[in-house]
């Protein structure tokens, strides 16, 4: 009996001397951090999880928060105590400072002209052509698109036939808007709606009305060819933006709530029938469709509205990429930027648009999407990739780079603001905030220019 007990100890002592080693082997963790807390968020952990099984000896852990600012004065605050993760999700105005930081590497350099990264495509070719002109500086790409949105047009078709409007006159002009509105004005009077439309007053609007007057909002090529020097708010187009916002609001067509940037008021109004339209994000196709649907109303999206005076050039991107931190163990570095390829492949970025309304990245995806029947069965998700796909591709429509664009998308809100609530003078009202936009963009540049 005790010699069969001091075989059993000493089979479980090997056994124990075969395993002990494998178990010790260290699992490295690589951060990404992203701004959301919901169900995209899920999505991101469980992409995370499936490309981690498939390289045990890493293990992506994905941190949440709540927005893109709070993200970036974490990271900052992150860098300062060398503490940075590997990866970000940063939003598209901070192109220019995560250049000028020096705290990234391109991924261009990482990826170093292969075709693949640890058995992941690159192909950067197959990123329609809008959001690589967004994203790629001096003709190379610097980050990894994942998350492209742009602005859509959202209709409560039921509250359209109330007031004996079809499908064909959902507006598409600023002219045609007024229009529909003008068919609300009793409703809204009579206390039955809080406006006609309403959309959040957020730089990122004006940017977009800009583009489509093919108007540049800082000079250099946007500061596409050089380095931007100075913002343009005071240009006949800004003015004109401005200008049918305080003619909206004078009217009563537009909503305000009294909230800047108020992305969920906007949309909260209208899953409540307090409103016929509304304009916001395509990335919030899924959610408000699903909303309509549950409460039996049918809601039907189109391309955000143009001045007719001044036609329709195009569109922006708005949303953001994934930058890989700088000073990385060339391991980790080559792991977490084949994360980054995989994450936005061609079957992730059209399961990443089924579940948000975030647009495809990759031709591929459009196509694979349109196989599977998707905008068929929901054609409020194809607007959004039409609008940006068929946009001509110019500086204004590549978007605006420079390091100061977050203060200054704050000083256009306040300027709308001031323009609706006021009757101050509107050319006067933007030169203020032009000089002050300038001001901090000169201090920020001398702080990054020789």
């Amino acid at each position: 009996m005790q010699k069969r007990f001091i075989l059993v100890v000493l089979m479980l002592l090997t056994v124990l001397a075969v395993v002990a080693p494998a178990m010790a082997q260290d699992v490295t963790e690589v951060e990404v951090w992203i701004a959301f807390t919901d169900h995209r968020l899920d999505w991101a952990k469980e992409r995370a999880a499936e490309f981690s099984a498939m390289h045990p000896e890493f293990e992506i852990v994905v941190q949440e928060f709540t927005d893109y600012e709070p993200l970036l004065e974490a990271y900052t605050l992150a860098q300062e105590q060398g503490t940075q993760p590997s990866v970000i999700q940063l939003f598209e105005v901070g192109t220019q400072f995560a250049k000028d930081t020096g705290w990234f590497k391109p991924v261009n350099e990482i990826i170093a002209g292969r075709d693949e990264v640890l058995g992941q495509p690159v192909n950067f070719d197959d990123i329609v052509e809008p959001v690589s002109a967004y994203y790629s500086l001096d003709g190379e790409w610097a980050s990894v698109a994942w998350n492209s949105s742009t602005p859509i047009l959202y209709v409560n078709m039921n509250m359209m036939e109330e007031v004996g409007l079809t499908v064909d006159d959902i507006p598409t002009t600023w002219q045609q808007v007024e229009e529909v509105c003008a068919k609300f004005t009793d409703m809204v009077d009579a206390g039955d709606l809080s406006g006609c439309i309403s959309w959040p007053n957020h730089g990122w609007f004006f940017e977009q009305w800009l583009a489509q007057q093919n108007q540049l909002l800082v000079n250099n090529g946007n500061g596409r060819e050089e380095r931007a020097t100075e913002v343009d708010l005071t240009s006949e187009e800004a003015q004109n933006i401005v200008q049918w916002h305080r003619d909206m609001y004078n009217e009563g067509y537009f909503y305000y709530s009294g909230v800047q940037r108020d992305w969920s008021g906007v949309v909260q109004s209208f899953n409540a029938n307090e409103l016929p339209m509304i304009m916001t994000s395509s990335a919030s196709a899924g959610s408000i469709t699903s909303a309509a649907a549950e409460n039996g109303v049918e809601v039907i999206t189109s391309t955000m509205v143009y001045d007719d005076e001044y036609g329709w050039t195009g569109n922006l991107i708005g949303g953001a990429t994934m930058w890989v931190s700088a000073g990385l163990d060339p391991a980790v570095e080559e792991f977490a930027t084949a994360f980054l390829l995989f994450f936005s492949n061609t079957e992730n970025s059209a399961s990443w648009h089924q579940i948000s309304g975030y647009i495809p990245i990759r031709y591929t995806s459009i196509d694979l999407l349109n196989e599977q029947g998707w905008y068929e069965e929901n054609p409020n998700f194809l607007v959004a990739s039409t609008q940006i796909n068929t946009s001509t591709v110019t500086p204004a429509t590549q978007g605006a780079v420079f390091g100061t664009f977050v203060e200054t998308r704050d000083l256009v809100t306040q300027a709308i603001e001031d323009a609706m609530l006021t009757d101050g003078d509107i050319a006067e009202i933007l030169a203020t905030a032009e000089e002050q936009a300038n001001v901090s963009l000169e201090e920020y540049n001398f702080l990054y220019t020789d």
